[in-house]
């Protein structure tokens, strides 16, 4: 789950930010975070999913740590 990615940039940076249920996950993500009951997901403006993380807040972190606006969806 620690792997570099460059985050493409758009004209208002904006990127969205999801809770990921672990069961809706491919089998080697969920083995990497066995003890996680979900983890959150940073997609772009087209829906690709840019990055996983543990926890709302590192999302919101590496949006903004990459100069990307998150907001949240439900």
């Amino acid at each position: 789950m620690n792997m570099k990615h460059d985050f493409p940039t758009t004209s208002d940076n904006i990127v969205y930010v999801r809770r990921v249920e672990m069961d809706s996950l491919p089998v080697e993500v969920r083995q990497q975070a066995p003890q996680l009951q979900a983890l959150y997901a940073v997609h772009g403006i087209d829906g690709e999913r840019l990055a996983l993380v543990a926890d709302r807040g590192l999302a919101f972190m590496l949006a903004r740590q990459n100069e990307l606006n998150p907001v949240s969806v439900h």
